[in-house]
């Protein structure tokens, strides 16, 4: 299948994601950069294809990007400003990189519906960063973890997209308690707190917060103890085998 074959997909709607991944203390965005865009980075993105459904497009575009299938995914917003698509930015693009276009079996004609106006669907992915390996595709130079604090330039509107993104995280990590997703299968209490902290960008004071987190009776404490400490070594923990809906609020 070509890869920008306008017929395969809807037209002037694509999907942007947002994957947010945890590590020392730092909350990691996964960026692409694309070979056509100088010092310019993207957030992970793609087209939906005629004969699948918005959800499948998102998992397959992550998928596609990370190796792996099992990712926690929430749609936040519609982005469709008259601003947002930048035409011209494209037509410099697809007009100063036509080598790399014809490497790739593309014609002027097959890339130019990518000029047109797109209206953007919003994901946000969290996954366990230890078990990501970023994909390269076709179509880029790069693709690593960028502390959220510290992102690149990015192209069109996706800075915006990813403080949205940031936005719905918190609304939903202090309701949904998705943030469990972000870590490993088994973890400190000293590493929850670490991530609440570093999403929420404020402190908790170290006995309230775990029992807090205790008293909500969603984490299992294993016998076997964490092997990095020297001293006092921490309890391991993981998360219950159940899933845990709206109404949990962590203040």
């Amino acid at each position: 299948m070509n890869i920008l074959n306008k017929e395969d997909y809807i037209e002037q709607v694509s999907i942007d994601c947002v994957i947010f991944g945890f590590y020392e203390r730092q909350l990691r965005v996964l960026l692409p950069k694309i070979k056509f865009l100088k010092n310019i980075w993207t957030l992970p993105g793609g087209f939906i294809l005629q004969n699948e459904s918005l959800g499948h497009a998102a998992l397959r575009i992550l998928a596609e990007r990370t190796g792996i299938r099992d990712i926690y995914l929430e749609q936040f917003q519609v982005f469709g400003s008259l601003e947002r698509s930048s035409p011209g930015l494209m037509r410099d693009v697809l007009n100063s990189h036509k080598g790399v276009f014809d490497e790739l079996g593309l014609t002027s004609e097959d890339v130019k519906w990518l000029q047109r106006r797109f209206i953007s669907i919003g994901y946000y992915a969290l996954v366990d960063i230890h078990k990501v390996v970023p994909e390269i595709s076709e179509l880029d130079e790069s693709c690593e973890w960028y502390d959220i604090k510290e992102l690149p330039p990015l192209a069109f509107d996706h800075a915006e997209i990813v403080m949205k993104a940031l936005d719905s995280l918190r609304l939903m990590l202090n309701h949904k308690l998705i943030g469990f997703n972000l870590l490993p299968e088994t973890f400190t209490m000293k590493e929850v707190q670490d991530l609440y902290e570093t999403v929420l960008d404020k402190p908790f004071r170290r006995n309230n917060f775990q029992k807090m987190i205790l008293d909500l009776d969603i984490l299992e404490r294993m016998e076997k103890k964490f092997t990095g400490a020297a001293n006092k070594a921490p309890y391991l923990y993981r998360f219950k085998n159940k899933a845990i809906e709206a109404g949990v609020s962590i203040n």
